[in-house]
């Protein structure tokens, strides 16, 4: 035999009910179906009869709605006339006894617990009529003949020797008298009881139709008790918040008591304890969605491996602080404290307290808050004015979060990932307890953090499917686009083997800019961009910073000083930056060192591998080194890909200021490619590869060796950024050097050498020139546009370390900012 209980969403649509009835006609074995009312139904009740009390005469079209409503749901459902007849009958009924006592409520405009009591049992009154007249077999129990309470300290609480007694006499001969043929359905109201001593009609609380479920089914020793609602099951997370939280197959009954303790309405908390005392499984089902397997709760979970099962929260909370001197060593001031808050009606969900004892932070819901800083104060107030101690401090607009898992138990480790995660993503904990059980770790945070936090946890704790990063791209040039491009490619093929999603949630371009938390389809971006906002620093920062997203990364793909500027904010919001920009690690070294220094302290990455030798794996390889022990001594290198193919290509057929132009157009060089001839990118890369190894050093320091007139690369009054001359202007005054090139071409030629512009660095003095290089040099030889680097280190001190590569092109470097971002997802 089963018990099914079916929720107030679970009858309160005409598609609902008649999935009940569906469920239920097709069970095989005997069951008893506990209801709740009509979803809404009993927040209208009250609701109704607050109107009433106030003499407010909206009460009657309020209570005309109800009636209305369950008779358009009768309508609907019961096609045989003669039954809907009687069933109506029976309805008005108990509507007319409803509108007498709202109607006496208006009258004398009182409204006594007794009687509000009585109002809200006739939403479970009525719709159990409605089902039990709906379903084969249907035979409508009234509730109040067995379910019985008592009077304890001004609560009505269950008479369980009393109730279990009932049940079995009420029960019995159905369940043994029934056949497949002729089965009879007992349909309870849920919800609703009655005083054993004066006969007036009770209930079990909110969410009581669950408990008078696994009350019977206790009592009847059940076979299973399934709950019907509008889910399916118990999720890892609230799925509003969390994409991509599932349904959990099983929970043990602590696990699911600690998840609707803190959050997961599931279920009703009282309902675990009379099923889990005899063992009685508990599954949740959706009745919209009958075939899903749904959660099985019961006392061992086989076979689990999971540490944490999922993660609940509580919104609306206070953290109300009892805190003073006097407190320390003395015996009896928590009792003061819980028995105030107990006697005054107000509920305590989380508890933290210091080990020195002088504090005690308290976890109430917001609507108490008030109240309980009242209570506590009159409790204390000898205390307070003596100083000994201070008046309570409540600080609200906070949220709680527990992650609950009985395999934390005895498992090393699980604290300091929680805190640790959440420190990374920037997310302070106010205030934590856990008890000895393990089965449960809760906290407190700042409650615009509650989104970010649950997203961060659920990825970390492996509670999701996938890892994901979200990405913000900044730049869809050749750099970015490609990248763009590797992303969209390589998503599947991630999330296959690597359980990995890259969810792009932000692009912009130097005109306009998209953000979307959910995701940015990128096969349609550009047209998608079209449509965006403006794009400008400050709208960047507050959209990036405001999303307020977990495992945020962004990737700068342009050249631009003000994206750059942004990284130090970005940083401190515990958002990691990608960067194929030069610009902020080859700037004024306290800033470089700041932001190297903020990544390090926040657990997050400031990662710009890209910045020197394109997808070449230079800046990883030194840091290995350092951290290895090593010292870099030397580092020689030809930096620039775009050099490189210039004097690679220059011959009798191929003049100077003709290589330059291919370069440009073959994508080496800049768009304005006097940053390249002028050797101030290979400076910054100079000064950024002499940083990573240990020295400090500024772009001034470096000793240069142009190889063109500073006429070509005259700066612009005030603004060292800037030429002074046009682009324009430069490429019509280029050819004029192609004679004295090609002389100096043809003595290289003959001295059998090849031109390769070098940087170099030597115990921190730094230099680039033009050098000749014969060919025994390990640069003579190099082709193209690579690049090549010598690291001479204390172990690599005879035969220097050599890195050579692909050093320019926007498919290598792209790809080395994807392996940046792929580094990161990794930690």
């Amino acid at each position: 035999m089963k018990v099914m209980k079916f929720g107030g969403t679970s009858v309160g649509s005409v598609e609902s009910i008649l999935s009940l009835k569906k469920i239920v006609e097709a069970e095989q074995e005997q069951v008893i179906v506990v209801v709740s009312a009509l979803g809404g139904i009993t927040d209208k009740l009250i609701a109704t009869s607050q109107l009433a009390l106030q003499g407010n005469e909206t009460w009657k079209q309020e209570f005309d709605a109800m009636q209305q409503r369950h008779h358009d749901m009768v309508e609907a459902i019961i096609s045989d006339t003669e039954k809907r007849t009687t069933l109506l009958a029976t309805l008005d009924d108990l509507f007319e006894q409803l509108r007498s006592i709202y109607y006496g409520v208006f009258l004398i405009h009182d409204l006594s617990p007794k009687t509000q009591a009585t109002i809200v049992s006739y939403g479970e009154r009525l719709s159990s009529h409605i089902v039990a007249t709906l379903i084969r077999g249907g035979q409508r129990f009234n509730s109040r003949n067995f379910i019985k309470t008592v009077r304890k300290q001004g609560k009505h609480t269950l008479d369980a020797e009393l109730t279990n007694q009932l049940v079995k006499e009420a029960f019995s001969p159905v369940c043994c008298c029934s056949t497949a043929t002729n089965k009879t359905v007992p349909v309870v109201p849920g919800f609703i009881s009655r005083d054993r001593d004066t006969g007036e009609t009770t209930n079990l609380g909110r969410g009581g139709s669950d408990y008078t479920a696994a009350i019977i089914a206790a009592a009847m020793d059940a076979s299973v008790l399934e709950i019907w609602t509008d889910v399916d099951g118990f999720m890892t997370a609230d799925p509003r918040v969390i994409k991509t939280a599932y349904t959990i197959n099983e929970l043990s009954y602590v696990e699911a008591m600690e998840l609707c303790n803190f959050g997961a309405k599931v279920v009703y908390p009282p309902t675990i304890y009379p099923v889990c005392v005899k063992n009685i499984p508990i599954k949740v089902k959706n009745t919209f969605n009958p075939t899903h397997p749904g959660t099985l709760i019961k006392q061992k979970i086989e076979n689990d491996h999971r540490l944490i099962k999922g993660i609940s929260s509580i919104k609306g909370t206070t953290l109300i602080t009892v805190t003073g001197l006097s407190m320390v060593g003395v015996i009896g001031v928590n009792r003061r404290i819980f028995s105030t808050l107990a006697e005054n009606g107000i509920s305590v969900f989380m508890v933290s307290q210091a080990s020195s004892e002088n504090s005690t932070s308290i976890g109430v819901r917001d609507e108490d808050a008030e109240r309980a800083v009242e209570v506590l104060n009159v409790e204390f107030a000898k205390e307070i004015v003596t100083g000994a101690m201070f008046p309570m401090h409540a600080e609200s607009g906070l949220a709680t979060i527990a992650i609950v898992g009985e395999n934390m138990k005895h498992t090393p480790g699980i604290a300091g990932k929680l805190f640790g995660t959440l420190g990374r993503s920037g997310i302070s904990v106010i205030a934590c307890a856990q008890g000895a059980s393990e089965t449960n770790i809760s906290f407190v945070v700042d409650a615009k953090l509650l989104r970010k936090s649950l997203n961060v946890l659920h990825d970390s704790f492996f509670l999701s499917e996938y890892k994901v990063l979200n990405l913000f791209v900044c730049g869809i040039g050749t750099v970015g686009g490609n990248l763009l491009e590797q992303i969209n490619s390589q998503y599947k093929q991630l999330k296959e083997t690597r359980q990995l999603k890259l969810k792009v949630v932000g692009i912009a371009s130097s005109k306009k800019a998209i953000f979307n938390r959910d995701g940015i389809d990128l096969r349609t971006y550009k047209e998608q961009l079209e449509q965006g906002g403006a794009s400008n620093i400050q709208r960047l920062k507050e959209e990036i910073i405001g999303m307020n997203i977990f495992n945020s990364v962004f990737v700068d793909c342009t050249a631009s000083a003000d994206v750059a500027a942004l990284y130090q904010d970005l940083l401190d919001h515990n958002i990691s930056v990608v960067t194929a920009n030069k610009i902020a690690a080859s700037g004024p070294y306290p800033a470089y060192h700041k932001l190297k220094k903020t990544a390090l302290q926040r657990g997050i990455k400031f990662l710009f591998e890209t910045n020197v030798g394109a997808g070449l794996p230079i800046i990883g390889t030194i840091n290995d080194l350092l951290a290895s022990g090593d010292k870099i001594l030397r580092i020689e290198a030809v930096l620039s890909g775009t050099l490189n193919f210039i004097f690679n290509t220059i011959s009798s057929e191929v003049s100077f200021s003709e290589t330059v132009r291919l370069a440009k157009e073959k994508g080496y060089s800049e768009p304005d490619p006097r940053i390249d001839l002028c050797g101030k990118d290979v400076i910054r890369k100079l000064v950024i590869l002499t940083r990573e190894a240990g020295y400090q050093v500024e772009q001034e320091d470096v000793e240069k060796h142009l190889f063109m007139p500073d006429s070509f690369f005259a700066r612009q009054s005030g603004n060292a950024e800037r030429f002074e001359g046009s682009i324009d202007d430069f490429w019509k005054n280029l050819p004029q050097l192609d004679a004295d090139f090609e002389a100096r071409r043809k003595v290289l030629e003959s001295e059998n050498k090849r031109w390769r512009f070098v940087a170099k660095m030597e115990g921190g003095k730094t230099s680039v020139s033009l050098e000749a290089v014969g060919q025994h040099h390990p640069f003579y030889g190099l082709e193209g546009s690579n690049n090549i680097v010598l690291l001479t280190t204390e172990r690599y001190r005879e035969y220097p370390m050599l890195i050579q590569g692909y050093g320019a092109g926007a498919g290598v470097t792209a790809a080395g900012v994807f392996a940046n971002i792929m580094s990161i997802a990794n930690i």
